[in-house]
């Protein structure tokens, strides 16, 4: 029997067995797939890495930079472009609308000057009153669908954070009237592994870790504190931390009350379709990553795995991941050639390279990109996780606590869990 089970091997779950050696106490990491890593793990195909979609470091917490630190790393100033139907944007584009045409950028701004004010009921409200009608229209209600795969009225607000810029008048004028606004993105500097890919920054802790991989978790008995795997082998634990989607987690458990079973049964989020292209020219990509605002685009943003690093491409190449998202509310219809030559096409249009550049393109499907916060989730999560936490079990990471966090955000999440387990022990 082992002091503490940990059911998946992304960075929550290998913080989490960090921390318990702190502690002195026994840690099995469980992982499904033949890797640990989860979001965060890396792939390489000809010579071309790439990772699980776009992951730039801007930890501050000492307790993760003392783990990402041990790496070396690029630093990247956090500028970032948006495409919308033939002009490149600076992002936040409402701070960035001088490429536009006159008439235009005075039509976006006399609309955040008549914003309207109300109460708030949703993301839909809050994006027009914090932006005005016309760039809410033109960018973020578009963004929201391409992103989140739901309209903005079906989204809550709790979520925001730091995440979305607020309107500031001042700044808008100045971006509007000057082709070199100064860089309004709520990071200003963000780092990378010279080598390995995002996947190097959690080494250490996959090396401090015992991990069994290929673990696939069939059910789940807290009475008996024993967890089965695919296979039928039973594995008994003292204290368990589950990462794994909270959803996925219940349906695991036995005994479950029917109202606990149908709350989590609400709980959705976003898939990843990532297509990888490989191309034989350098530098291509205008930006180390940039979004896309065009609706007959499938992908909603792309980045550069080359401008990351150039570790990895070979020498005189470049590559670029897109990113297009679907989910239970909006079901990908399009095929992988069809979503590959939608990206080749888009490319194309945005001028970056032509499809004689490319070397090879690469699908990989994710099941779980982000929570999606439509309206009253956070009351529904709360009913499911508070069960899930009295039957003995602590949640960490983004899908285990079904939140919105960042990978320093999902460390220190895998880290609070286990010392929680251990002072209530």
């Amino acid at each position: 029997m082992t002091d503490l089970l940990i059911l998946g091997g992304g960075i929550a779950g290998l913080s989490a067995a960090w921390t318990a050696r702190d502690l002195g106490l026994s840690a099995l990491v469980l992982e499904a797939h033949d890797t640990a890593g989860g979001l965060l793990d890396s792939f390489s195909v000809g010579g071309f890495r790439f990772d699980n979609g776009v992951h730039l470091s801007f930890a501050s917490e000492p307790e993760a930079r003392a783990i990402f630190d041990r790496t070396p790393s690029h630093e990247h100033e956090a500028m970032a472009l948006c495409w919308d139907s033939g002009f490149w944007l600076r992002h936040p584009v409402q701070n960035n609308l001088y490429p536009l045409p006159l008439e235009e950028r005075i039509a976006l701004i006399d609309g955040l000057v008549r914003q309207p004010e109300g109460e708030v009921q949703n993301y839909r409200d809050w994006l027009v009153q914090q932006y005005g009608g016309a760039i809410a229209a033109r960018w973020p209600l578009v963004y929201t669908e391409k992103y989140w795969t739901v309209p903005a009225e079906q989204l809550g607000i709790d979520w925001i954070g730091q995440r979305m810029r607020r309107a500031d008048l001042a700044e808008v004028l100045r971006g509007a009237m000057a082709d070199r606004a100064p860089n309004t993105y709520y990071i200003s500097r963000m780092r990378y592994p010279v080598r390995g890919g995002y996947r190097a920054f959690i080494e250490p802790l996959i090396e401090a870790a015992t991990i069994r991989t290929g673990a696939r978790v069939v059910s789940i008995d807290p009475d008996r504190r024993e967890v089965t795997l695919a296979g039928e082998e039973i594995l008994s634990y003292r204290c368990l931390i589950s990462t794994l989607p909270l959803p996925s987690l219940v349906a695991m458990m036995r005994d479950v009350p029917a109202a606990v079973r149908a709350d989590a049964g609400t709980l959705f989020a976003t898939h990843v379709d990532l297509i990888s292209i490989a191309l034989r020219r350098p530098e291509v990509s205008p930006s180390l990553w940039f979004y896309i605002y065009d609706q007959d685009i499938l992908a909603a943003r792309v980045y550069s795995p080359s401008w990351k690093s150039a570790d990895n491409v070979p020498r005189d190449c470049s590559s670029l991941q897109w990113e297009i998202y679907s989910s239970v509310r909006r079901p990908l219809t399009a095929s992988i050639a069809e979503m590959t030559e939608n990206c080749i096409g888009a490319m194309e249009r945005m001028r970056l390279a032509t499809r004689s550049d490319v070397i090879f393109t690469h699908h990989k499907h994710l099941p779980f990109g982000n929570v999606v916060f439509d309206l009253g989730m956070e009351e529904r999560r709360d009913r499911v996780r508070r069960w899930v936490e009295a039957q003995g079990i602590g949640l960490a990471g983004r899908f285990g606590e079904w939140a919105y966090l960042w990978s320093n955000q999902s460390l220190m999440s895998g880290r609070t869990a286990v010392e929680r387990l251990h002072a209530a022990s």
